[in-house]
């Protein structure tokens, strides 16, 4: 088994009229989400759309209609961390939105997503190794699937085989365009808003790189699902999770999804699927051990 990191340049960035975009659609979707009353404001007459006024939020963050005018059209001009975090605030944002909304502006956010790993830690590559029961993979923040193991291959075979859906070993794109009567991950109406959330979040630190931008394209072109998730505007963490997946031979599989960072390596996370209870870890230990095993009584050809 091997396993590939992206590769990246810590140097290049987003190309100013792409970020400046992206920035602009996104302080439109926060400002729709807050309402008057959850300001203080009072909620106003003849309202044509939902949400703050763009004068409410420049209002609330102490800045000029004019100034924030231009921010939300997407026009260069600068801004200060200071500045931002007061439109944070008047947006309501919490932390991950907050730091989204940060590298967007092109301002430092505190953490490490400037600093590319060229190659995923051996000692990363050891511990996937050694986990055999536990469903576990290495994957970069697009959820390619770098690297797994036969248990995550047994549980979860559309985002590692060469038969994936076109040909991608890719966990979102597996469970977006793998029809409903085959697909083995079952939770997908939770889990999707939240994984597309968490894509989101990673976007920003990548706009305008031809290999992101293409894959955002192309499953946009392949997903109406995805799409409609995508253009929400949301963001999220990387949080432990439960994930439900099914296999015709044992039935329903319930586990915990963590996901495992190393320091220096912020392109690259391991998951690792712990089983919820005791029915669920004999359930894995036998797919696990009967990796031949058809997840579903048919195919898609």
């Amino acid at each position: 088994m091997t396993a590939l990191a992206e590769r990246s340049d810590p140097a290049r960035t987003a190309p100013e009229p792409t970020r400046r975009t992206e920035l602009a659609a996104f302080l439109k979707a926060c400002r729709a989400r807050v309402s008057p009353q959850d300001v203080g404001l009072p909620p106003g007459l003849r309202r044509r759309t939902p949400g703050l006024r763009r004068e409410e939020v420049a209002q609330l963050a102490g800045v000029g209609v004019t100034w924030y005018t231009w921010l939300e059209q997407g026009r260069p001009i600068n801004a200060s961390d200071q500045v931002m975090t007061a439109v944070s605030r008047a947006l309501l944002l919490d932390e991950v939105e907050r730091d989204h909304l940060f590298r967007l502006a092109g301002l430092p956010t505190g953490e490490l997503s400037d600093l590319i790993c060229p190659s995923v830690d051996p000692a990363m590559q050891v511990i996937l190794d050694g986990l055999a029961t536990m469903p576990a993979a290495i994957c970069n923040r697009r959820y390619d699937v770098l690297a797994f193991n036969p248990a995550y291959d047994a549980l979860f075979p559309g985002a590692t085989r060469a038969t994936a859906p076109h040909g991608r070993g890719n966990s979102l794109w597996c469970a977006l365009t793998t029809p409903d009567c085959c697909n083995p991950f079952l939770n997908r109406d939770d889990e999707l808003p939240r994984m597309v959330g968490v894509l989101r979040a990673a976007y920003a630190s990548h706009v305008g790189e031809p290999i992101w931008e293409n894959y955002l394209r192309e499953l946009c072109a392949v997903s109406g699902r995805f799409r409609q998730l995508w253009e929400s505007q949301q963001v999220a963490p990387a949080t432990t999770v439960l994930k439900v997946f099914r296999h015709q031979a044992v039935g329903e599989i319930r586990v915990k999804a963590s996901y495992l960072t190393m320091p220096g390596s912020p392109e690259v996370y391991m998951v690792v699927y712990t089983p919820e209870g005791r029915l669920d870890r004999e359930r894995l230990e036998w797919v696990t051990a009967h990796p031949d095993a058809p997840v579903a009584d048919h195919e898609h050809h």
